[in-house]
């Protein structure tokens, strides 16, 4: 199987970048890993070589440099597009410290953007989330719904990421995840994120494991009939 056009996979050392790789590769693509560990794991790269019996090629850099993701750009060559998953995602954490999420989620895209423009790389895969949607007036929720005040500055630089590409001539698509679950067959990538687990099925896992004594479920009356509450 040929390889020939080149994705850049910012974030690709996280848990959904890394299982994207996986798929890329596996679907006659060259991913090419952008990732400076800061939430992830060199685990999760030494696992897709193993599983793709290869070395997927893998900058260690900040996509919020600009300097260093340009030379990047002028090395690699027939670049078919980006998929845009380097960002921080505790929602906590960005009440504690949303500045934090301001610089690195919103400045990211506007380098990778930045970048994309200079080299005439048109297309891109943004990673959302269901947050842009804030409190929906209806349940179960439409990706047609209106996005709502934000309800964490997480949520928001997910709003403002999405309009800046609205406003853009770039070939675009925003993926709003809800609880991405699952792993790897192989077992050899997964989530190895360092920050606090504050989604769902980390946090049952962590119950599982007796990390936590509890699972603490706020309400039982929600609308929702997927089996979520």
């Amino acid at each position: 199987m040929k390889h020939e056009k080149s994705v850049f996979i910012t974030g690709g050392a996280g848990y959904i970048g890394s299982h994207t790789v996986v798929e890329l590769f596996n679907n006659g693509y060259r991913p090419i890993i952008i990732d400076n560990l800061c939430n992830s794991s060199r685990k999760n790269i030494e696992g897709i070589n193993k599983i793709l019996k290869t070395k997927i090629k893998w900058y260690d850099v900040d996509c919020t440099d600009y300097i260093r993701m340009k030379d990047i750009f002028e090395v690699e060559k027939n670049i078919s597009g980006c998929i845009h998953f380097a960002a921080y995602k505790s929602v906590e954490e960005s009440m504690k410290d949303p500045k934090k999420y301001y610089e690195n989620n919103i400045g990211s895209l506007e380098v990778l953007l930045r970048c994309m423009d200079e080299s005439n790389v048109k297309n891109i895969i943004f990673s959302s989330s269901c947050t842009v949607y804030g409190m929906p007036d209806i349940l179960p929720v439409s990706e047609d719904e209106p996005f709502k005040k934000a309800e964490s500055p997480y949520g928001e630089t997910k709003q403002l990421c999405e309009r800046i590409l609205e406003k853009n001539d770039f070939s675009s698509i925003s993926l709003r995840y809800f609880n991405p679950i699952g792993s790897h067959s192989s077992l050899l990538i997964g989530d190895y994120s360092i920050d606090k687990a504050n989604n769902l099925i980390p946090i049952i896992v962590e119950v599982a494991l007796g990390i936590r004594e509890v699972l603490i479920v706020n309400g039982n009356d929600y609308e929702t009939h997927d089996g979520t509450y």
